[in-house]
């Protein structure tokens, strides 16, 4: 059974659903990449999957753009794969269960992955069968794009002609993008000892909160679960000490976690009945205090707890754990700066999106943003001095370019010149705070003239994104008629 059977455009939806049929998470694309690379085999069409699963597709040019200078369309295969807590899924094995609701397409108890997919399912389209003109097509989809750029990193473009590259990564239609910031992950690692230890068992949980990708939605101040975690259990550990069992939150370094836990052992107790009720009363005034702290941003944050009564289990000893809290409750995040050139944009930023802590190992996953190179290395700078105080290992992975814009892009005065003719108004020039492959690319092409643009979606990176069927179709009618024009 076909779930978007029927819409329109009928090639791009089909294509887009057989992507999300194939579990195709940031560190899960070999299926995806072998099916990229049979679709190209069964057309004939020249192509080249690398050891790291980049492909590149390549369509000779149609009658009459036999000399017209080769276009890129460029885009990644991978998504960030998240999902409810209480759905049974396996991203890693299953695909993704897809629903139409009026405009919209989502995927239940999960993310869609329309970010990146609908690039995806745009080229494969463009490239199964003889519908289009167009001139030389190069359809470069990359891997690991949402864990460091890891595939534009590596990919060898050698075989590409290409003057001009449009990027569909971008998330609202009638915005072109013509620069990014740069990025990087940091990460934590930090080895401690546990001991065995006794007493009332608790889970304090943080959820409910909105959540969103950390370039995009940065400066909405969303909480961050892993960060509100480390503060209630800072405040609670000061109230009323315990043994850290546990922490965890967090899926993907650029995903502004949206729940959190810790499993706790309060000792040294006669009265497990009091303890229960002193715990239960800081949680609820604590919400209440959060709540109050977050409205208009994510008031509908819950701290909770669930009691275990009195067990044993590998712990943190105390000193041990006000350690770890306090690193936790030191590792600064959202907004750092906003850029003094260019009005609401987001100039530095991090997030600490992956919270791992048992079994006497800690991990904190950390995506760094900065429009500028300088204030990107002095914040990580920044996160090695704290590392280096309390003795982590500190792990900088995925560091990619900024996309430096460009006043002088032939490309985009002709997206800007064909989209008023066609919809009567003038799009917007943005650049963003969020990180595109366009700076890599551009590196590896010098001169390569590049703008991003794509269908509006909502909520990427969350259970609760979704993409527009009239606005996918509406851009893939605009990227039919620029590449006719691109004589």
């Amino acid at each position: 059974m076909r779930f978007l059977e029927g819409l329109q455009p009928e090639k791009v939806f089909y294509f887009f659903e057989e992507i999300c049929s194939i579990p195709h998470g940031s560190g899960n694309t070999r299926q995806i990449s072998n099916y990229l690379a049979d679709f190209a085999k069964e057309r004939n069409l020249e192509h080249y999957q690398d050891r790291l699963g980049n492909v590149i597709m390549i369509k000779e040019a149609t009658k009459g753009y036999e000399n017209s200078p080769a276009v890129m369309i460029q885009g990644h295969m991978d998504m960030v794969a998240v999902k409810k807590p209480e759905n049974p899924i396996d991203m890693e094995k299953e695909g993704l269960h897809l629903c139409v609701s009026g405009d919209k397409i989502y995927a239940r108890g999960t993310s869609l992955g329309g970010d990146d997919g609908i690039a995806v399912a745009y080229g494969l389209a463009l490239l199964d069968g003889d519908a289009y003109r167009h001139p030389r097509l190069e359809l470069a989809i990359t891997v690991d794009e949402e864990v460091g750029m890891d595939g534009a990193r590596e990919i060898d473009l050698s075989c590409c002609r290409a003057t001009t590259m449009i990027n569909v990564d971008s998330e609202e239609e009638g915005i072109f993008l013509a620069g990014c910031a740069g990025g990087a992950r940091v990460n934590y690692l930090l080895s401690y000892n546990e001991t065995k230890q006794t007493g009332l068992g608790c889970r304090i949980r943080i959820w409910g909160l909105t959540g969103g990708h950390s370039g995009v939605e940065i400066h909405k101040e969303r909480g961050n679960a892993n960060c509100l975690l480390g503060r209630v259990l800072n405040r609670l550990y000061h109230k009323h000490p315990f043994f850290l069992v546990s922490m965890e939150g967090g899926f993907a370094d650029n995903a502004i976690p949206r729940e959190a836990y810790a499993e706790l052992l309060f000792a040294d107790s006669a009265d497990t009945d009091e303890d229960k009720k002193l715990i239960l009363q800081f949680t609820s005034d604590i919400q209440a205090e959060l709540r109050a702290e977050l409205a208009g941003k994510d008031a509908d944050i819950c701290v909770s707890v669930d009691f275990f009564d009195v067990i044993s289990k590998e712990a943190a000893d105390r000193q041990i754990t006000e350690k770890l809290l306090m690193f936790l409750i030191l590792i600064p995040n959202g907004v750092q700066a906003m850029s003094g050139t260019m009005d609401g944009l987001v100039e530095t930023s991090l997030n600490p999106g992956i919270l791992d802590c048992r079994e006497g190992k800690l991990h904190i996953g950390i995506s760094v943003r900065s429009s500028y190179e300088s204030a990107k290395k002095a914040l990580i700078d920044r996160l090695k001095a704290l590392g280096a105080l309390v003795g982590a290992e500190t792990e900088v992975t995925g560091d990619y370019p900024g996309w430096a814009y460009s006043p002088h892009s032939p490309l985009r005065h002709k997206m800007i010149a064909l989209y008023k003719e066609m919809y009567g108004t003038e799009p917007e020039i943005q650049a963003i705070h969020a990180g595109l492959e366009c700076g890599l690319f551009a590196g590896k092409m010098p001169g390569l003239d590049c703008v991003s643009m794509g269908p509006d979606m909502k909520n990427i990176h969350t259970t609760e994104e979704e993409l527009s069927i009239a606005s996918a179709k509406r851009v893939w009618e605009f990227l039919i008629r620029l590449l006719e024009e691109m004589k």
